[in-house]
């Protein structure tokens, strides 16, 4: 078994490698908006009626997770600020997660949204923060495989048996990190780093590509030629509403850059320069994966994560790998006490050592970025202080079956695991590509 290199447009997301060696199943995700379900593996904060904060379920169906956040908070006349949620969802799909609100019991119970259910509501005195999660499951449809029936269970299976030898699958960033219609998050990140704000605002809100809508592609190329804000917003197409929101800002004060990607919601400026360090994790992973580094075992210079009562890592007691406790860890690894892991740089990231290392200094300095660039004191909410990330994604219950020309999957996955990066494995697809066509259909949303 070897790698492959990537030769569809997700390689320029730093998606570079496959590690299975398979021809893939190709095919297509979410042609319908049920062929991909997500139910969170929830925390529930516990129970309290005397508590300030509304816990419910919110089921959703083709909504993206601020946008459906803005309309809740409009709905309830209170400040998006006072609703919170564990993770991001995909938009084109049926999603099922825990809300907090701060607002009465009865009014959240009480909201009317089209293709939205609220339920199971209940009183805490703890809110929700992201990350306050265990994982997602999933039952994914993939349609219009190159292969059918036996054919395709058959090349699926061969993916599967690699993987589950692995462990679980790389656990790269997916494309919808990035954004399934524009991957240029990490554009935008990279430039708020670097202090170029007036270039991470053009690299949001201008910057066309001809998947979107003539209108939406219009009005991004007049802000890119004149920057001329007050009629840019007279062009900007409705359901555009945070470019919207960016540049109406600077309508009101054209030279304030930093204070129009502050005008944002916090969690979407954060999600920018996060999108950045995913980049960098993913240029990491691949050339480790390149170079035969094994990823489900430590070399030494590795450093590793302990995992906790739950099964995730722990962030906070890396174990750096030496010639001393290299049997010990890898005894660790193995009975998956541990996981090896690769930096999200930032201001306070520690590196490895020894050959990994070497990998992730080569990249930092290839990127021509450092420690310093991550704490951003015009955007305070876009400094970060860099953390680490297991190599490794286990899936649990996985089930699949061949229907014709479609394949059924469905399987459970840690937070912060990307469905699509197991399924890009069994693919061999263009995810970008696989995740936008239903994008290009239709640039209205269809929960406006």
């Amino acid at each position: 078994m070897g790698f492959l290199e990537c030769r569809t447009t997700e390689a320029l997301l730093g998606l570079e490698v496959f590690y299975t060696d398979t021809h893939g199943t190709k095919g297509r995700l979410k042609r319908e908006v049920e062929d991909f379900v997500v139910d969170e593996i929830s925390r529930h904060p516990p129970e309290d009626p005397a508590g300030r904060y509304t816990i419910a379920k919110v089921t959703s169906i083709n909504w993206e997770t601020n946008r459906l956040v803005r309309q809740m908070s409009r709905q309830l006349g209170i400040s998006r600020n006072r609703i919170s949620f564990a993770g991001t969802k995909d938009k084109r799909a049926v999603t099922s997660q825990l809300m907090c609100f701060e607002a009465p019991l009865e009014e959240v119970q009480g909201l009317r949204m089209h293709q939205v259910t609220i339920e199971a509501a209940y009183r805490s005195r703890k809110n929700l923060t992201i990350g306050d999660l265990i994982g997602n499951s999933f039952k994914i449809k993939v349609r219009d495989c190159a292969l059918a029936g036996d054919e395709l269970r058959s090349e699926a299976t061969a993916t599967l048996s690699q993987l589950e030898s692995l462990g679980g699958f790389p656990n790269f960033f997916g494309v919808q990190r990035f954004g399934s219609l524009r991957p240029i998050t990490h554009i935008v990140g990279k430039h708020i780093i670097k202090g170029q704000f007036e270039e991470a605002c053009m690299a949001y809100a201008a910057n066309p590509v001809p998947e979107e809508s003539e209108e939406a592609r219009i009005a991004r190329q007049f802000v890119h030629d004149t920057r001329d804000y007050p009629a840019a917003l007279r062009l900007l197409p409705r359901h555009l509403m945070f470019e919207r929101t960016l540049i109406e800002h600077l309508s009101k004060d054209p030279n304030d850059y930093p204070g129009a990607i502050r005008a944002l919601p916090r969690n979407l400026q954060m999600m920018f320069v996060h999108a950045y360090q995913a980049f960098l994790f993913n240029l990491i992973m691949s050339e480790r994966v390149r170079r035969g580094i094994p990823l489900d075992a430590p070399v030494v210079g590795d450093i590793v994560l302990p995992m906790d009562k739950l099964g995730l890592p722990d962030h906070d007691k890396p174990v750096p790998v030496t010639i001393h406790n290299l049997d010990l860890v890898s005894s660790q690894v193995r009975n998956r006490r541990a996981s090896v892991s690769a930096v999200l740089f930032g201001s306070e990231s520690v590196l490895c050592e020894g050959e990994p290392g070497e990998i992730e200094r080569m990249m930092i300095e290839r990127e021509g970025v450092s420690k310093e660039d991550f704490v951003v004191p015009l955007i305070p909410e876009c400094s970060s202080t860099g953390s680490r990330r297991e190599l490794v994604a286990e899936f649990h219950d996985l089930r699949f079956q061949a229907d014709e020309d479609a394949l059924d999957i469905s399987f459970s996955l840690g937070k912060g695991c990307y469905a699509t990066c197991l399924l890009r494995e069994v693919m061999k697809a263009d995810m970008i590509e696989a995740d936008r066509a239903t994008y290009s259909e239709s640039a209205e949303p269809a929960n406006r």
